[in-house]
Formats: structure tokens, sequence, C-alpha cells
């Protein structure tokens, strides 16, 4: 009996994706050059082809057959990608491998490399010297030195405020900023993201840092099989320590401050809706990046992640609006259009499914504390009748279907993801 087109097509690209492994461990495809900055500012002729060949051409990449919608008018960005957040299909992109800088969607690198070293419930008192280095105008969340923070806590402050200060504090428990870095590019470099090279655990304009909408992408969908890193990234308020102080009768208090995410397709904006379906991922801004986002959202089953780096056009949320206009797309296109290339797998996946013999093992991924729900956090189709506070709600599992153990590590393969509930319940406004 013929193998499925699925499963042959399947061992072709895992077999590509070994030869790319290989090829691109070369020093030339991991130097670091300067990211392209400026109004006149071109891809390069030449650049990765992981994933496939297509993807490493400058322009648009898009096969549509027929009855497929056109691609949307008016975007502007630098460089997008849409792909199929499980099958890895890329349905369209646009200079997928374009080295940029990255801004704050370089966090997601840094929650998927340390998310899973400790429980939730670890506890650790800021010094002075964790929040050393932290970058001028930095995003903060508002952390205070000779204070106590969970590490719940301080996650809540990188994926809702984008919080250079938590980043750091984080980095310092992990050894120090120097070590954070080592570990991230390590990781970068096994999930096949060759674009990436990060000197700022948080993203802060720095010489040399680069990554790509297709590297991006490809850790957004990484970081995504952790459970607590979706809970996370979906999450639009919650409640944050506050400062130590005595109160009128001179005992010591401490209150706590609402913090919202800044992801505005999760949270609306006053020329942004919330986008139907949405479920994190992470959105940035700096001077060298402009806007950059990657958002992952479900409709009718389907789950896809757009990325999309520095819009051309005016305005603070000009991100958003294409990353809506990109998931529109995809979600009426998908089934229309042939895939231009592939978000490849972990390089560990790739090796232990060319072994002779691998097998499959069912498993669940995620981090320490990965099999709760974000503590004190309400689904978002409720918040409006609770306390203002709100975030994911439990996960629940959309289909059936197994997590693959490869090498040691879980990777999700042709499976649809437990989003939580809320992008399934929430009409668009």
């Amino acid at each position: 009996m013929p193998a499925p087109e699925n499963t042959v097509r399947r061992s072709l690209l895992l077999a590509s994706a070994v030869l790319l492994s290989t090829a691109l461990t070369a020093p030339a495809a991991l130097a670091a050059p300067k990211p392209s900055t400026g109004p006149s500012a071109t891809p390069p002729a030449r650049m990765s082809t992981v994933g496939g060949a297509r993807l490493g051409q400058p322009g648009t990449q898009v096969d549509l057959a027929n009855g497929a919608p056109v691609l949307p008018k008016g975007l502007s960005a630098r460089s997008w990608i849409v792909a199929d957040a499980e099958s890895g299909e890329v349905l369209a992109a646009h200079n997928a491998h374009w080295r940029l800088a990255p801004a704050s969607t370089l966090k997601m690198l840094f929650a998927d490399t340390l998310l899973p070293k400790w429980p939730k419930s670890t506890k650790h008192e800021v010094e002075v010297s964790d929040l050393a280095g932290v970058g001028s105008g930095s995003s903060m969340v508002g952390i205070k030195e000779d204070e106590t923070y969970t590490v719940h806590d301080l996650w809540l402050g990188v994926f809702l405020r984008s919080g250079n200060d938590a980043v750091h504090v984080l980095s310092a428990m992990n050894g120090g900023v120097e070590e954070t870095v080592e570990e991230m590019n390590a990781h970068a470099e096994e999930l096949q993201a060759l674009d990436t090279h990060v000197v700022s655990p948080d993203g802060y304009d720095a010489e040399g840092q680069v990554s790509s909408a297709y590297d991006l992408t490809l850790i957004a969908r990484s970081g995504l099989q952790k459970k607590d890193f979706r809970e996370y990234s979906s999450t639009v308020r919650a409640k944050f320590p506050g400062e130590t102080k005595k109160n009128k009768k001179g005992k010591k208090v401490r209150g706590s401050f609402e913090i919202q995410n800044t992801n505005r397709l999760l949270s609306g904006d006053f020329d942004v809706p919330v986008y139907e379906g949405i479920a994190g991922v992470k959105n940035g801004n700096t001077t060298n990046a402009g806007a950059t986002f990657t958002g992952v959202a479900e409709r009718d089953g389907r789950v896809l992640l757009v990325t999309v780096m520095n819009p051309e056009k005016n305005g603070s949320n000009e991100v958003y609006k294409e990353t809506a206009k990109l998931l529109d797309w995809g979600f009426e296109a998908a089934g229309k259009v042939e895939p231009v290339g592939e978000l490849v797998p972990p390089r560990s996946a790739v090796q232990a499914d060319a072994r002779p013999g691998a097998t499959a093992s069912p498993g669940e991924a995620g981090g320490a504390g990965a099999g709760g729900a974000v503590a004190g956090a309400k689904p978002v189709a409720s918040a409006a009748a609770g306390n203002g506070s709100g975030g994911a709600g439990v996960a629940l599992g959309v289909t059936g279907g197994v997590l693959v153990l490869l090498a040691g590590g879980a990777f999700l393969v042709n499976r649809r993801w437990p989003l939580p509930d809320l992008v399934r319940r929430r009409a668009r406004p």
C-alpha cells in the first residue's frame, strides 16, 4: 500500500532538514550582521533557505490556487510570514529570513529557554545587582530592590508588561545575563532558528542582535508547546506586587497594582479591536527594530502563527493591523494555497526521527509548574463581570492527539494545541 502523501512529504522534509542542519552550522551561517535599518534598507539577495528555497528569496512568496483570496493590500512590513502552527506549512511569506532587530519579541526565546527552570512558587528577593544593565528607556513592570517576588510574578511581568527589569531578575537567578544569553543562543541553534543572534536577553537594541520573521515564528511555535507559555502569553491582565510601605498605624503592608498585556490584539485599543481567537504571543518596539509582533490565533479548529516586522506605515498600532489582515487572509486561504515552505522541527527531533527504528511516545509538553493555569487569572470572556483582573482560563484540549517525545525533549507534531478556552468563545467586537 503506498505511503500517504503527508507521510512521504514529511519524510522528504525531514531528510532535507538534516542536510540543512549540517550545512548551516558553518560559522558563516551563525554570523551576526548588523540589523538592516533606515528607510532605504533592502533585503539581501541571498538569505537562509531553512524551511525551503522559496523562503530564502527576497520579496513575497505565495502560490495561489483557484479560489484562493489575494493577499491583503497595503502591507508595509519589511518582513512577515503566515504559517499553520500545527502542520508547520508556510502559507505565504515576505522576506522571511531577513535578519532584522527583533525588539521584545526576543523575549519569546528568553521564556522558551528559561521557563522550565523553576516552579512558579519559587521566591526571590531582588538585589541591586539584579537590575544592573537594564537599558535606558526600557519597558518596566516596576520591580523594586529588596522586595520578594515569586517566579510567577516575574513571568507575568515579562509577558504582560514586557518588563526588562523582570528579564534581568530572572537572568540573575539563572547565573547572570552572560550565561542566559549563551543558553538562549544555544537554544536558538537547537530550534534551527539560525538567523537569530542574542546579545541582550530582553531584546533591547544591541550591536549584532538580530532575528527574522521565520525564526520568531519558529520560536513561538516551540514556546506554545509549553502550557505555562500559552497561559502567560494569553493573559490580558493580572495583579502585580507593589512596594512594601508603612500604613498610618506604622504596620508594614504590601499592596498590588494591575498590569495589562501590551499585545493590542489581545487587550484591544482605541483603533484596534480584540482579534477573534487571539491567544498571544509577543510584541516589541525599539528604535532599531521599529514595531515587531508574533501572534497566534485559532478559528474553526485551525491555528495560525503570523509574524510581522517593522511596518513602514505610520501609526503606533500598524503592526497589529497588518497582523490582523494576514490572519484573516490565512484563515480564508488555508487549503487553497500551496505551501511555500515549512517550519522545521528542532534538530533533536530531526536527528531522532532520522534514526532507524525511531518510535514516538506520548507525553505532555511543558516546563516546571506546567500542569496548572495562571494562578488567580480568569477567562477573558468573563472578565467584564469580575473584579477587573483576568487572563487565560484553564487550557482545554481542542482535539485528541499525541505529543511526540524525541531525543529527550517534547515536540508537538501534527496535533492541535490545547489553546486557552477563551479563544474559541469570544466573538469579535
